[in-house]
């Protein structure tokens, strides 16, 4: 088992709330509160709960993400210091590197620093953090630099709560011109695309490298009608089934949750374990 996003415990990774996100806990309070995000608990001993708590899921992998927002939101989770968390908890954590496309070189820069040599494998790339869509010319240098470096990137692909920045910027449209572009560069798209659900399938469908990741969503809507999420699970389960990663985006909801959602859709037991770890080992060559 993976688990394809996660947020340790500790100052580092959860810096003061900034107001652009104060609608993301008004939406998700519900599933925060179950999830323990509400108590606030950080350092070495909410870390060891952290851990403990992914020892009694079975996970193998838990990856973790930086970000970079200096320029729009004035917030940054530094690539060092997900590396050195990285370093100090060994293979079993996985670190993406974040970097802010509107730094230009800069930013491309960065990125080749904390893959070659902080050792992060991946991209993190919050578009409507950003404010640019994902076929923005920015993002473009950046896509190319992946490619050289042979890391996925992982793109925010759906709605966002902001109230601060627009939604259009998630619009999984546009994923497919980039993909267009650079057939090469392997994407997950993160949150899976709604409303545009259907959108982000063919996109998925048309181009090999691009997955879909199951994060900051509960499973069960997958199995909801009317939900708007069902195609997910009506695709996941078939032509796409090598394409869906599973990751908990915790602490938004809690882990045990999401991992029993998943265990009550309808999913073969073969396309159950794709969606688990399979198809992450695969993107992160752990296979």
């Amino acid at each position: 088992m993976i688990d394809y996003g996660s947020t340790p415990p500790l100052e580092e990774f959860n810096p003061p709330q900034k107001a652009h996100l104060e609608n993301y806990r008004r939406i998700y309070a519900s599933s925060e509160k179950r999830a323990g995000r509400h108590e606030g608990a950080l350092g070495p001993e909410a870390l060891a709960e952290w851990f403990a708590m992914y020892d009694l899921v079975g996970a193998e992998h838990i990856v973790i993400k930086a970000r970079d927002l200096e320029t729009t939101f004035g917030l940054k989770i530094r690539n060092e210091d997900v590396a050195e968390f990285c370093h100090q908890h060994g293979p079993r954590v996985i670190g993406f590197a974040g970097v802010d496309p509107n730094k230009g070189m800069e930013a491309i820069r960065e990125l080749e620093f904390a893959v070659r040599e902080l050792g992060l494998r991946g991209l993190n790339l919050q578009c409507f953090e950003h404010k640019l869509c994902i076929n923005d010319p920015k993002m473009y240098p950046l896509y190319a630099k992946c490619i050289e470096l042979d890391i996925p990137v992982n793109i925010h692909a759906s709605i966002n709560f902001s109230s601060s920045t627009e939604m259009k910027y998630g619009h999984p449209i546009h994923l497919d011109e980039v993909m267009v572009h650079f057939p090469e560069l392997r994407v997950v798209a993160s949150p899976p695309g709604f409303p545009w659900i259907n959108e982000l399938i063919g996109v998925a469908w048309r181009h090999a490298n691009v997955y879909i990741g199951i994060v900051a969503v509960r499973p069960k809507y997958l199995g909801v009608a009317h939900s708007g999420y069902e195609p997910l699970l009506q695709y996941g389960n078939t032509v796409l089934q090598d394409k869906m990663i599973f990751g908990s985006a915790y602490p938004m909801q809690p882990v045990e949750q999401a991992i029993a959602d998943v265990d009550a859709l309808q999913l073969k037991d073969e396309v159950r374990k794709k969606w688990m770890g399979g198809n992450a080992a695969r993107l992160l060559g752990l296979d």
